[in-house]
């Protein structure tokens, strides 16, 4: 069989992930017919894994690293989140000439 790099014929492809610290390499493998259709799963599990993760904070960058029958990396997708917090947190803005209504 030859490569997933040199055809359009399937090959099996491997995709490790990287949560963070946390590792979890892919031990089954799965067939596609191009790295074109690899990649786009790849891209696609990155992005639920992510939706899943990230929010909560387990982590703050996913790496799927897609690697060949031979489990040489042939790419790598990564998805990511950045939280920027302003510090010191802007005051509210005076309020000049009006007053605040007032309810009953």
């Amino acid at each position: 069989m030859a490569g997933i790099l040199s055809g359009g014929c399937d090959a099996s492809v491997f995709f490790d992930v990287r949560e963070g610290q946390r590792f979890v390499p892919d031990d089954e493998g799965l067939e596609f017919e191009s790295l074109d259709v690899a990649e786009r799963e790849a891209a696609a599990a990155a992005a639920e894994i992510g939706r899943d993760h990230l929010p909560r904070g387990d982590a703050r960058e996913i790496t799927i690293e897609v690697k060949n029958e031979h489990r040489q990396r042939v790419l790598t997708v990564t998805v990511s989140m950045e939280i920027q917090r302003v510090d010191p947190s802007p005051e509210p803005p005076a309020r000049v000439g009006r007053r605040s209504p007032k309810f009953a």
